[in-house]
């Protein structure tokens, strides 16, 4: 007799639930309420189906911060969107502990399925915090499956301690090769469910970052005998049809616009399954139209939120307009200094670099909302302190000058480099803490004609702790110079999150610019 039994999954929904961006509510193919109208249409005349989110859920977006802040008393509401889909598990995600762990407590204690994760324990007992490591799921054919909870054991890294207090974060894998052998003596097919990624090339096995113990899936595969499928999530890939070690890999992306799917083909004889056949694919929620019923669900949460987001929270005392972008990376601006300043503030250092974006942001008028918030800082970036050298400090510095190209008549330009094949702004990157000058008079690669900390010359082979963001910390947008460089600490909140904080604690500003670098074109 053969079966197929259907392994749906989300993961990194981020707190995103209808289809739009927040900054303009412009709909956009995302979200939970569309990921759920695709699930019912394949699940509507399946059996043998089991629905896990892999974590990540229940922070990201305004309206889960507003839940936070205002909520008290109310269910948290992707807990109950979860409950209303009838999940069968969630997976502790790093994320989860954002909000602090009294948030996190309260929305599994809201729960109607098991939140699972079995490396994360108290450090007393060494008992699993969140109650449940693993779960066990009788389909109806009779056949019984094994879902093991894992998060990356980096956490400590990132969060803020005092919502980790007491707590220890085991390795995924030692902790996977103590619970596998343990289930598969209860369990006909066992199933990883890991809140980490991929650290290595999934054909070639060539480690692709910095071997940190962050993602541990691909070792995972190779080293713990017996996992037919790992769910993998954290990183945001797109991972579907791999198979590494006979382990079925999968990753769904982010913000719901992929739904997991894995279908294994199995077979019984005198009792005893064995698996037949196993495939994974991504289904896009493209073209879906949200679920009714989750929109009737989110309702007054989002109707909330929405009236929240339009209210001002702080006033501007001075001008933080953009008019114009290209002025605004030519000069120092109040806005983009605003924004380093809270980056500075968040990570307790005195140097941080950031960019405008888009030529879409406005910066902000004489009142500010929490929509001008994530209507200018578009990316959901968090932040890391990383210790650089200031070789690499100029490096960096002469990768951003090599933005500008200039015009015949001397007038600068976008290098067609940051604009083809799509606009590259946000690699434009604009510093505080630090004086310098670019001289596009220079060629590229020598425009940095001054650079100053304190008063002293940077000195190549000097150590300076720099706020940025999670994407160039890594080495994104061609700055090779940070990527495997010592992170002091790790902020992951959102920076969107950081600027309202830091907003709605002063309840006025000033706008306000320093100088402390400039651009000089050749007829200046």
């Amino acid at each position: 007799m053969e079966q197929c039994i259907h392994i749906y999954m989300t993961s990194d929904i981020h707190g995103n639930v209808l289809p739009l961006t927040y900054g303009s509510n412009v709909e956009a193919e995302l979200g939970l309420a569309k990921t759920a109208a695709l699930l019912k249409e394949k699940m509507k005349d399946q059996h043998n189906c089991i629905l896990i989110d892999n974590g990540d859920l229940i922070q990201g977006t305004p309206l889960t911060y507003h839940y936070v802040k205002f909520g008290e008393g109310s269910v948290n509401p992707m807990v109950l969107l979860l409950n209303e889909l009838q999940y069968d598990a969630a997976v502790i995600g790093n994320h989860e502990f954002n909000y602090g762990l009294p948030i996190l407590q309260k929305a599994v204690k809201e729960s109607e399925f098991p939140w699972l994760s079995a490396n994360i324990v108290w450090e007393e007992s060494g008992e699993p915090v969140f109650g449940m490591p693993y779960l066990i799921k009788t389909f109806t054919c009779g056949l019984k499956a094994a879902v093991l909870g894992l998060t990356t054991m980096y956490v400590p890294n990132w969060e803020n301690p005092d919502h980790i207090k007491g707590i220890s974060f085991l390795d995924a894998v030692e902790t996977a090769k103590k619970w596998v052998p343990f289930l598969k003596e209860k369990a006909d097919i066992i199933i990883v469910s890991y809140h980490g990624g991929i650290e290595r090339d999934l054909k070639t096995g060539e480690p692709t970052e910095t071997l940190t113990e962050e993602n541990q899936g691909y070792q995972l595969c190779m080293e713990v005998e017996g996992i037919d499928v790992l769910l993998t999530g954290h990183q945001h890939r797109h991972i579907e049809g791999v198979e590494v070690n006979g382990v079925t890999v999968i990753q769904p992306g982010t913000q719901g616009t992929r739904l997991g799917l894995v279908e294994i083909k199995v077979r019984s004889e005198s009792g005893i399954w064995t698996i037949v056949n196993k495939e994974s694919k991504l289904l896009s929620i493209e073209g879906y139209e949200a679920d009714q019923q989750v929109l009737d669900r989110i309702g007054p949460y989002e109707e909330e939120t929405q009236k929240w987001l339009d209210q001002p929270i702080c006033k501007v005392q001075g001008d933080m307009e953009i008019t114009d972008s290209m002025q605004t990376r030519l000069h120092d601006h109040p806005f983009i200094e605003f924004i380093n300043k809270v980056q500075m503030d968040a990570a307790g250092v005195d140097i941080s670099s950031t960019a405008l974006f888009d030529n879409h942001s406005k910066g902000f008028s004489t009142e500010v909302t929490i929509r001008d918030i994530v209507s200018n800082y578009i990316y959901p970036n968090t932040l890391k302190v990383v210790e650089i050298t200031g070789r690499d400090m100029r490096e960096a510095l002469e990768r951003s000058a090599s933005y500008f190209s200039l015009e015949e008549d001397g007038t600068p330009m976008v290098n067609p480099m940051f604009s083809i094949p799509k606009p590259q702004h946000y690699n434009y990157d604009m510093w505080e803490g630090i004086d310098y000058i670019i001289d596009l008079s220079k060629p590229a690669g020598n425009r940095i004609t001054h650079l100053v900390y304190k008063g002293e010359p940077v000195r190549n082979k000097t150590l300076y702790h720099v706020v940025m963001n999670n994407y160039r910390a890594g080495g994104g947008g061609d700055y090779p110079m940070f990527k495997g460089k010592r992170v002091i600490k790790d902020i992951p909140i959102d920076v969107s999150e950081l600027m309202a904080n830091y907003l709605l604690k002063r309840g006025t500003i000033q706008a306000t610019c320093d100088n402390n670098w400039r651009v000089k074109v050749p007829s200046s």
